[in-house]
């Protein structure tokens, strides 16, 4: 290992050791004190590198608080922390109660909303760092049925514009929690009172960040809806198919597909699924004319006229037509990214008109994201944009202290720092170079 990758490897694995708890990885200690759902499968991808074991526990964790509908939960809380430290808390979301018709684990308290779908690809990418490893443990023979159901239920329940792609019923699940995206969805939706729920978010972050209160309030709302109609998936207020969640779940069909060949089940389920998933995002999704994949928004039944890294990020899924990948690969490098440029990808369109380099997913580039984009770039033979890019997302994760987010034109550091998924994801690309 060269010199400047031990010293990646050293940082890096001294974020993923602060923030292990025992049983899973916080994001971080302070704003984000519990356990998320895709920052667990980014996590454990990273892992794999320090602790074969310590990964599967990752994911094992994680999917021991999967409910009875499939759904794996966007958080599961640690009894340990205490309420105020974080909102919305278990007292909010009641899942032991309002979620028991959907089959919400009576003895671990979790959200009722959902993330992306990276677990299955992270479970593969697990079993292939110690194959022999996985296999004495079993690893993968018990993670299959728990994801066989969890896309189950995205792909059945979830499918709320009945065309085959999953639907996010608030803006949290897709994870890009504050685009400007989803500011048409949600101006459909009345805040909640500004009296009726408490911000632990900005007692760690710069509120110029943060969300603002009328998004926030409009937040709370939409999940307190859900909640109350004991998070059934009928009638939704919000309710978009985003590129970026159908991607990825379109990934980890093809993952899913070859743990199912491993565990000697069978693997021609998944891979339909996955050309079913992709040939929907390509009729419903894709916009020729901008070169980009749109998010849908469901209830009016019409594409979202706004350009986002989600937008993006379905370089991912293998064998796309030539002229999408084409299309994809200019509109990153064009005026509306500036990859090339820029050394990250910025969240969201800079020539868009809320674009913002500070506020949570408005403009500010994630390490996660560009992952992802590495990851697809690689994949298609665009090997000098990647190569640029893993060493962007190396050098900008470790100069700015691993943080959560960064200034996409400076590098500045955003957010908190010491931030799990930018170490493990530096980690991965750094060890894999």
């Amino acid at each position: 290992m060269e010199t400047a990758t031990r010293s990646v490897y050293a940082s890096a694995a001294a974020v993923l050791v602060r923030n292990w708890t025992g049983t899973s990885t916080v994001p971080s200690h302070t704003l984000y004190p519990h356990q998320w759902s895709w920052d667990s499968a980014f996590i454990a991808i990273g892992l794999r590198h320090l602790s074969v074991r310590r990964a599967q526990r990752e994911l094992e964790s994680l999917l021991g608080a999967q409910w009875g509908d499939g759904r794996i939960p966007h958080i599961v809380f640690n009894p340990a922390v205490p309420n105020e430290a974080y909102f919305p808390s278990p007292d909010f979301w009641r899942t032991t109660t309002a979620g028991a018709a959907s089959g919400a684990p009576a003895g671990t308290e979790t959200s009722g909303l959902v993330q992306p779908p990276v677990h299955a690809l992270a479970a593969w990418l697990v079993h292939r760092a110690d194959p022999a490893a996985s296999e004495r443990r079993g690893f993968l023979r018990r993670m299959y049925p728990r994801l066989v159901a969890w896309h189950g239920y995205l792909t059945g329940r979830r499918d709320l514009g009945g065309a085959g792609l999953t639907a996010n019923v608030h803006p949290w699940e897709p994870g890009m929690d504050n685009s400007p995206v989803w500011d048409g969805p949600l101006s459909r939706i009345e805040p909640a009172p500004a009296g009726s729920y408490r911000r632990a978010d900005l007692a760690h972050g710069d509120p110029a960040d943060r969300p603002t209160d009328l998004d926030y309030g409009r937040y709370v709302r939409l999940a307190a809806d859900y909640r109350d109609r004991g998070y059934a998936d009928d009638a939704h207020a919000f309710a978009v198919e985003d590129p970026a969640v159908n991607a990825l779940l379109v990934a980890s069909e093809h993952a899913l597909a070859e743990i199912a060949a491993e565990v000697g089940a069978d693997p021609a389920v998944h891979w339909e699924r996955a050309a079913r998933l992709t040939d929907a995002m390509l009729d419903r999704l894709w916009d020729a004319r901008a070169g980009i994949f749109r998010c849908r928004d469901v209830v009016p039944d019409e594409q979202i006229d706004e350009r986002g890294v989600a937008g993006l990020m379905p370089l991912l899924v293998p064998g796309l037509p030539t002229e999408v990948v084409e299309g994809l690969h200019a509109t990153l490098t064009g005026p509306h990214f500036r990859l090339g440029e820029v050394p990250l990808v910025p969240s969201y369109d800079v020539k868009g008109p809320a674009f913002d380099p500070s506020r949570y997913w408005r403009g500010p580039a994630w390490f996660n994201t560009a992952w992802v984009i590495e990851r697809g770039l690689r994949q298609y033979g665009l090997l000098a944009d990647a190569d640029a890019l893993r060493s962007a997302i190396v050098a900008g994760a470790v100069d700015s202290g691993f943080a959560e987010y960064v200034d996409p034109f400076t590098g500045e550091a955003r957010g908190t720092r010491g931030f799990a998924w930018t170490a493990a994801l530096a980690l991965d690309l750094a060890v894999t170079a």
